[in-house]
Formats: C-alpha cells, structure tokens, sequence
C-alpha cells in the first residue's frame, strides 16, 4: 500500500493548483487522474482572479513561457449593439488579463509543472472506492488501465475531480442544478481573417437570438473557439454531419458568416449538454471537494476555472492548516466562501438568460462607474465586497436594470 500525506483526485487546474500548494508547505502529494493527458476540455477563457492563485501555485513562469493569447477584455454584441469590458477599467485592484487558450496544453502544463514540483501523477488510473476511518484517513481503490488495483492510504483527500465528481458520486452527494438544461455544439476553426475584427485579444459574445448565444475565443496560434449555446430543442432544426450542422449555424449568423465562410475545421464540431451539477456538501471528514466538483454553472461568463482554481486555493490553505494541528471550521472558511463566489456568477448568469443584463450591458449610455464595478465581476472579482455588484447582486443587478428599463432613451 502507498501512503502519503494528501491524494488529489484530478489532474486539472483545480487538483494542481491544491496540490502545488500543499506540496509547497512541505507535505507529500500524489495526484491520480482518470485521462491521459493531453486530453481536451472546454472552458478555454480565462479570467484574472485565477491568476492569483496560479501565481501562489507556483506556475506563473511554466504559463508564461507557454505565450498564450493575451486576455484584455470581454466583448458583449447584440443586433450591432457592443458593450466592451476591458479589464484595465475595473473597479478592483487585480489582476488587469488573462488568457485564452486550448485547455489541453493549459492544462497540460500545469500537470508538467507539478511533476517537476516533485508531485507524482498516475494518469489513467481511476478510482473506484473510497474508505475513510473515524481519524479522517482514508484508504483508497485505484484501478490502473490494464493493470492490478491498488491501495493508497493518506491523511486527506482533496476531489478535483470535475465533471467526473469522484466523491459525490461515490458517497451519493449529487443533487440536480437549479439551471435548466443547456446544450453547446463548437469547434475551432482557422481564422485568416481575424484582423479584420480586430478582436485577437478578448472573448467575444454575440447574441445569436434571445435564447442562444455564441462565443468567439482568438488562440495565438491563429485558430480560434467558435460555440452555440441554447437550449437541446434550438439545435433540432439543423441536419446533416456534425460539420453540415455547424457551418448551418455559422451562416445563420451575420456576425460570422462572412469571416468563416471558407475557414477550415480543426476537429469534427462537439457537443456537450446537461453539465449544471452541484452536491450536497463541499466537505467532510477526511475530504474537500474543489472546482466543478463543487458546482458547474454555465460557460457564459467563463467562471469554471476561476471557481475551480480559486476553490483550490481556499481548500489548500486549510487542509494544510489541519494537517498542522489546528481546528479549521469547514462550513465558514471554505462553503460559505465557495458559495459566495457561486451564488454571484449565478446571479449573472441568471439575468443573461432571462434578459436582465441585457438592459445594462446593452444600455445607450451607461454610468462609468457601474460599467466598471460589472467588470471587476466579469473578472472573477466576485469576493470584493466593496463592489455593490458583489456585496449585494441580486439587488444591485436588478435595482438597475429596472432603472435602465423606465429611463427614457436608457441613460444612466
């Protein structure tokens, strides 16, 4: 049987990220993780709040040297209406970009960096049974591809599992997501005609029809992320191929029609839908959950990786203070926190769909200071409670989209 002092489940941003910094404290960390990596993955924006913890990792000059695209801002279109959030004019003082780039070599860097950080990763290996004792130790099942199970006995178990929710499934933690159910199809696609946008360093937004938007996201190796979101029933009417279907979409679009007319698939359009989850617990005797194991909203204001790194974070900093001996209270310093990130992004993504934010983002002359405050939220800022947009955004969101809504000609 192995031992060890932590085993992180996942090899994700939210696994390294917790194993990085608990192995920088001094304690022995062992990664197990299902896929091969490079493997692929969506969720390909990042926001600036992650970049703090990727920097308290240790990763910063590994992701550095990788010249991702740059990330400046976020760009929101609807019918030739533009809202434009740059990410210099917010109201906290953070991190200023971030990047976009394929999730593989992202993610695959930050395993590699771990490696050299002396943490072991056993990839395609999957773990089956979990069994924790009354002290928090625990003996986990892992079962290598085409090879014998195995034993690991550690201290603490950190699930950054992800979509595939190792502990929640295993001890029945799951519970359905308030969010209705929401469908993507996407590809990337090569994009000679970027620069006539003049968008390679922002995600861009277009609001395809009330009930589907799009997502534009520039890579620097010249390729660029191209996906619809709706719901199941909006993707019923196109036919054909996969690729028939997309390009289908693609000439629906005025927006895209043009500068995609003859631009070339990289791989078949995918498709995923159903990934709004959430559990019962982000906690328990001898385990946190960290990242989407937590909750999964919605790609629209790309909150995964920053919910999943910054989780890691919060997570690591007190399994590290535990195994030092001291009392850490899980429900105040890790849930309470944790959901408060959620339960913003959620706010937002919620007045996305039902058209809340469209009186504010779309508004003909918006307050500069609001524009700002909506910003830093857009950029994972979503713990600064001197934000109003953070400290109470239920309110604040809609006390000014019914402003908007009864101002004549919009100002603000």
């Amino acid at each position: 049987m192995i031992t060890t002092d932590v085993l992180v489940i996942g090899a994700g941003p939210s696994g390294t990220v917790a194993a990085a910094l608990i192995k920088k404290a001094g304690f022995d960390v062992r990664i197990v993780e299902k896929q091969q990596f490079p493997r692929f993955v969506i969720g390909e924006s990042l926001l600036p709040r992650c970049l703090e913890a990727l920097e308290e990792a240790g990763f910063m000059d590994a992701l550095n040297a990788q010249q991702f695209q740059v990330k400046s801002g976020a760009k929101f279109v609807r019918n030739g209406e533009i809202c434009d959030f740059t990410f210099e004019k917010q109201h906290t003082d953070g991190w200023r970009y971030a990047w976009q780039m394929p999730r593989a070599d992202f993610d695959f860097t930050l395993a590699n960096e771990c490696e050299r950080k002396g943490i072991p990763i056993a990839y395609k290996h999957e773990v089956t049974a979990i069994d924790i004792a009354e002290d928090g130790s625990s003996v986990t099942t892992i079962q290598p591809e085409g090879g014998e199970p195995y034993q690991i006995k550690a201290r603490f178990i950190v699930d950054g599992s992800g979509y595939g929710r190792v502990i929640p499934r295993l001890f029945n933690l799951e519970k359905p997501s308030s969010q209705p159910a929401r469908k993507t199809m996407f590809a990337h696609i090569t994009d000679p005609r970027r620069l006539e946008q003049e968008e390679p360093n922002r995600i861009v937004v277009y609001v395809h029809r009330d009930d589907c938007w799009i997502w534009t996201i520039p890579f620097a190796n010249g390729n660029t992320s191209v996906g619809y979101v709706s719901k199941p029933e909006f993707f019923d009417k196109y036919t054909g191929t996969p690729e028939e279907q997309f390009r289908a979409m693609i000439a629906d679009e005025p927006a895209l029609k043009e500068r995609f007319s003859n631009a070339g698939l990289i791989f078949e359009p995918r498709v995923l839908q159903g990934w709004s989850a959430t559990t019962d617990t982000f906690w328990g005797k001898g385990f946190v959950l960290t990242g989407n194991v937590t909750e999964f909203l919605d790609p629209i204001f790309s909150s995964g990786v920053t919910l999943a790194t910054v989780s890691a974070q919060t997570a690591a900093r007190l399994v590290i203070r535990q195994l030092n001996g001291e009392a850490v209270d899980w429900q105040k310093e890790y849930t309470e926190p944790t959901m408060q990130g959620v339960s913003v992004f959620r706010t937002y993504v919620n007045g996305w769909y039902d058209g809340t934010l469209f009186k504010i983002f779309f508004a003909k002359n918006k307050s500069e200071q609001f524009k700002e405050q909506i910003c830093s939220v857009l950029a994972g800022y979503v713990w600064d409670m001197s934000n109003p947009f953070v400290k109470t955004h239920e309110k604040a969101v809609r006390t000014l989209a019914n402003y908007l809504d009864n101002v004549p000609e919009h100002t603000s």
